[in-house]
């Protein structure tokens, strides 16, 4: 990951924890509905760890929370 990056990964992955929550959903329920393991979504989610997604990572997650990719992309 590119370090001038870094922040809009950590506010991806904090995005990707507020929709999960929104939806009740535990890091486990969420990574068994985009075949990854619980670890990777801790990664991902975590502000101080270093994970990169791929699109189609990105995809299986906007799906399986119900919401469009934008909103986990869109800053507000």
């Amino acid at each position: 990951m590119k370090k001038i990056h870094y922040e809009k990964h950590r506010r991806l992955g904090l995005k990707i924890s507020y929709y999960r929550k929104l939806r009740g959903y535990t890091q486990e329920q969420l990574s068994e509905k985009i075949d990854k393991n619980t670890a990777f979504i801790g990664a991902v989610e975590a502000p101080n760890v270093n994970r990169t997604i791929s699109l189609d990572t990105l995809f299986d997650i906007a799906d399986a929370l119900d919401i469009p990719p934008y909103k986990l992309l869109t800053e507000d």
